[in-house]
């Protein structure tokens, strides 16, 4: 007998036809499943979505850098802008803040930066420069650092912002203004002699440079696609300044820099000496230098030879005329903010045998920005007169008072001489009237009227020949 029976041994069902030679098979067996166990697979599902998806907004809530991994993996990269929800929260792409060479239709922010140390002199003048800047305005934030000063220099700086900023003009208010209070122990004079002497030069140029430095940190914003530093006391500037230096789309960029002389000491003088070229004679020169030395330009004891940006002005050139520099000059810079994010700063140490903007200069050539100066491009310093300058004009008043004193006395003499010895002609006429008058004088004495003397002398020349007549007549007569 088979072993299964309900089997034949040629692996077919042992199953018997039916009535219409169908295998049949149990209907209990293999029925569908019912709605129910659909609808509860359904639900688990729904329910697993559901949990996933709040576990997601859990994590891109509470961890941000969880937002910024799982968004731009499913494509969501626009919704990292700022979080209307979370306003502390803020998303920079700083690939649109590299800057431009029409930045001003771009829209593109400013950061100006001023050091100030005793300014209180020229804040008038400052402020008048900056209503005048054609660069819109509201895209220039200012930032101030006001430092081991001595006069006025913080509450008058405050004084004028807060008229700039309510001025009834709104083209006139500024963007976001910082004013900063940090002293660096700066014991150099601002006098010209103290703070352009040779022995000064070093370590000034070092503390300068930490302030810069601590300026720049402290307000630089992630929005800000240029740097604009600029000194106070420059007296003359075009207002398009902004504008002109930006169109050249340069990393940095400096104008030439001179300032107005009296004169009789030329009438104008090159005065930022910082921007220039370098020389094989200074690079010799820093080889032989101690590690921390400062090479400092336009001073005997460091004769560099190299090219200045200064000298080589023509009035009459071509003002967008480029001229490839290494050192630079800190009266006015416009850099790019991302030469700075970069991590090229001011060193306040000895960097190549240079600090400070000269030091900027050369870090920023190592790291292969563009520096660049413009010769006929030129702004005016104000003119500060040194110690030896004073003098001379002390002795030029000395002498212009002696000078005038003996013109006056000169003139006093000369009128006192036409006072007592009038010209011949003079005398005369009056010697005339004398003689006139005395003439006159005596003949009223002799006899009044202006023809009496001659009537009586007449008179006395006629009776002598009617006396001669008579007695002659009677001798006739006789005889």
């Amino acid at each position: 007998m088979p072993r299964h029976s309900h089997a034949y041994s040629n692996g077919h069902a042992s199953y018997g036809p039916g009535p219409s030679n169908t295998f049949s098979i149990s209907p209990h067996r293999f029925q569908p499943r019912t709605q129910p166990a659909l609808r509860w697979r359904r639900q688990i599902i729904i329910k697993i979505c559901l949990m996933a998806g709040i576990s997601a907004v859990i994590l891109l809530l509470i961890f941000p850098s969880f937002r910024l991994i799982l968004l731009p993996s499913i494509g969501m990269s626009s919704f990292l802008s700022d979080d209307s929800h979370i306003p502390t929260i803020r998303h920079y792409d700083l690939s649109n803040v590299q800057g431009s060479a029409r930045g001003w239709e771009k829209e593109e922010r400013i950061l100006m930066c001023v050091p100030l140390r005793d300014a209180e002199p020229h804040l008038p003048m400052f402020f008048s420069h900056m209503r005048n800047f054609t660069y819109p305005h509201h895209l220039i934030d200012l930032a101030f650092l006001v430092s081991d000063s001595k006069d006025n220099t913080l509450p008058l700086l405050v004084d004028y912002l807060e008229k700039l900023q309510a001025d009834p003009d709104p083209h006139q208010h500024f963007g976001e203004i910082s004013v900063i209070e940090k002293d660096f122990g700066q014991k150099v004079q601002q006098d010209v002699e103290n703070r352009h002497g040779f022995a000064a030069q070093a370590s000034r140029r070092k503390t300068m440079a930490q302030a810069r430095n601590w300026l720049l940190s402290a307000t630089l914003r992630p929005y800000h696609s240029w740097v604009y530093w600029r000194d106070a006391d420059v007296e003359t500037a075009p207002p398009t300044i902004l504008e002109d230096l930006m169109r050249h789309n340069k990393d940095i960029i400096v104008p030439n820099v001179w300032r107005p002389l009296p004169d009789w000491l030329g009438g104008e003088q090159p005065y930022d000496l910082n921007s220039w070229q370098e020389s094989e004679t200074a690079l010799a020169l820093a080889d032989t230098l101690d590690e921390d030395a400062v090479i400092v330009e336009g001073y005997a004891e460091y004769a560099t030879w190299r090219p200045h940006l200064a000298y080589l002005r023509d009035p009459y050139g071509d003002p967008d005329v480029e001229m490839d520099i290494d050192g630079v000059g800190g009266v006015s810079i416009l850099a790019k903010a991302k030469v700075f994010r970069a991590g090229v700063h001011f060193p306040a140490f000895s960097f190549e045998k240079h600090a400070e903007t000269e030091g900027f200069g050369k870090m920023a050539k190592r790291m292969k920005f563009s520096v660049v100066g413009l010769p006929h491009y030129t702004i005016w310093h104000l003119y500060e007169p040194s110690a030896d300058d004073l003098k001379h004009m002390e002795r030029m008043e000395e002498e212009r008072l002696a000078k005038e004193a003996a013109e006056k006395e000169e003139a006093e003499k000369k009128k006192k001489m036409q006072e007592s010895w009038s010209s011949p002609r003079d005398q005369w006429e009056q010697d005339k009237k004398a003689i006139d008058a005395a003439l006159k004088e005596k003949e009223e004495k002799l006899g009044g009227g202006e023809e009496g003397p001659h009537v009586h002398v007449g008179d006395d020349e006629a009776a002598a020949p009617k006396v001669g007549l008579k007695a002659g007549g009677g001798g006739n007569s006789d005889a």
